[in-house]
């Protein structure tokens, strides 16, 4: 009898156990793994998440969090073979999930946010067609939980930047927005919704409030063009750039957009390395293309330990490129080719950047050198003395073809970032009658940017007009990039 009730009670605590319902929470277990994730510490995440499932093992949060290895790993390595085996992963991982609580918020939250974030990995690796089925797919996800839960914030995260970038799709790319159906949306609104949820953090524990900020930080920059809103964003966000990889990109990459060069090299020179995160060889390149814009004579060391321990497809044709940019600059003609032709053969010219390096290479022409030096002083911010360069230099030397060109663009450009609008929108004027039919992407930029200042100093209708001839110009470099900034801008106006 002792026999028998002994194997009852192993039996009916085995059947509960099996039919336990399966939940999604954020315990304090599950939220260190979270946090160890997002901070590239996946060999100290995986160990928390093996924890968790043997303590927790009806909680599905655990596939979330093991989603954002996987999109982190792919997105930082952009290794193709990779790609193809986590890719397969996704599916499976859904799966478990849809066997949850479907009466949790998180059920069809966290289905949605797994699919963005394969829609992100899919466009780096040119599955258009997959990463739009994926973003309409989440959108309807997330659009039947707002219905159902509207004050849930983490939905409120992901549905304000598809609302704020669906409207700046460029033309090129509107057949992925017939895919997505009835999602439609205004900067504003998703911009609005963003800050609700930052609103919320502020009173309330919300584990997703620095990935909150960062989405926040980048649609102030690169949709809304408020570079100094953004780095006050982002630096509101509490991220820990020397500890943390991904802070660390994030604040650099804000920082180089925003006329901080300096801060950004601080930044990259002053995170840890080696100490137990997955490699981020970008972190090299960054630095490298930091220093170039300040003309710095080492820069080459940090792009050449970029290509050395970089394994993916971009970036690599611009890594050649500014190597020799910097030989270039260094006085050494014979290396600088030789780095052109390593530009030429490797790599791929798919991102604007690489395809702009391959074009270089494919003339084998060496830019104008006080051209070059205003290139990289006006992107690192020093436009003072860009523009010093540029109007000392013209007095001595005239330009000719693409080299007059870009010289009436550099100074437009330099002249804008010192905020002498109307002198920037002579140069861009220029820029745009001698350039208009050009291959190059002066002309396009230029009228890009005189759309950026009539909309700065209130003139709507003109800026209007502005951002409209933008998307008339055609470049063989940047247009994709170009546009959706253009299509952004006619989105604020409207």
């Amino acid at each position: 009898m002792r026999r028998a009730s002994i194997f009852i009670i192993l039996f009916f605590s085995l059947a509960s156990a099996t039919s336990a319902e399966k939940y999604f929470d954020f315990t304090p277990l599950a939220r260190s793994a979270y946090e160890k994730a997002i901070s590239l510490r996946f060999g100290e995440a995986y160990a928390l998440m093996a924890q968790l499932r043997l303590q927790e093992p009806d909680n599905l949060i655990v596939y979330h969090i093991e989603n954002y290895i996987d999109f982190f790993t792919v997105y930082i390595t952009e290794e193709e073979q990779q790609y193809k085996r986590l890719k397969k992963k996704a599916a499976e991982r859904l799966a478990y999930i849809e066997q949850g609580n479907a009466s949790s918020p998180y059920y069809l939250y966290v289905q949605a946010d797994i699919r963005l974030q394969w829609a992100l990995a899919k466009l780096r690796f040119e599955d258009y067609l997959g990463a739009f089925t994926d973003v309409s797919k989440a959108h309807k996800l997330l659009k039947a939980n707002e219905e159902a839960y509207p004050n849930f914030m983490p939905n409120k995260k992901d549905l304000g930047i598809l609302h704020a970038m669906v409207g700046t799709i460029p033309d090129s790319y509107k057949w992925g927005v017939k895919i997505l159906g009835g999602l439609s949306g205004t900067i504003e609104q998703g911009k609005k919704e963003i800050e609700s949820v930052l609103t919320y953090a502020e009173e309330n524990d919300f584990i997703f409030e620095q990935e909150t900020w960062v989405l926040y930080a980048f649609l102030l920059l690169h949709l809304n063009n408020e570079k100094e809103a953004a780095w006050q964003a982002v630096n509101r966000g509490k991220l820990e750039p020397a500890n943390n990889p991904l802070h660390c990109f994030v604040m650099a990459n804000i920082a180089m957009r925003t006329g901080k060069n300096d801060t950004a090299i601080r930044i990259l020179e002053t995170r840890s390395q080696g100490s137990g995160t997955i490699d981020f060889p970008y972190l090299d390149y960054m630095l490298g293309l930091a220093k170039l814009r300040r003309l710095d004579a080492d820069a080459g060391i940090q792009f050449q330990s970029y290509l050395n321990r970089y394994q993916g497809r971009n970036f690599v044709k611009e890594a050649y490129q500014k190597l020799a940019w910097q030989a270039l600059l260094n006085g050494d003609i014979e290396a600088y080719h030789a780095h052109m032709r390593d530009c030429r053969d490797k790599g791929y010219a798919i991102a604007g950047g690489d395809k702009s390096a391959q074009q270089e290479a494919k003339d084998a022409k060496a830019p104008q050198l006080d051209l070059l030096r205003a290139r990289l002083l006006f992107d690192g911010g020093y436009y003072p003395k860009g523009y010093e360069l540029l109007k000392s230099v013209a007095q001595h030397r005239p330009f000719f073809g693409k080299d007059e060109l870009e010289y009436y663009y550099r100074l437009g450009r330099l002249c804008h970032g010192m905020k002498k609008y109307d002198r920037a929108i002579e140069h861009y004027h220029s820029t745009i009658s001698k350039g208009a039919e050009s291959k190059y992407y002066f002309a396009c930029n230029a009228a890009l940017q005189t759309g950026l200042i009539y909309e700065e100093i209130g003139d709507k209708e003109a800026a209007r007009k502005a951002f409209e001839k933008c998307l008339r110009l055609k470049p063989e470099e940047y247009r994709l990039g170009l546009h959706q900034q253009a299509k952004a801008g006619l989105a604020r106006l409207k």
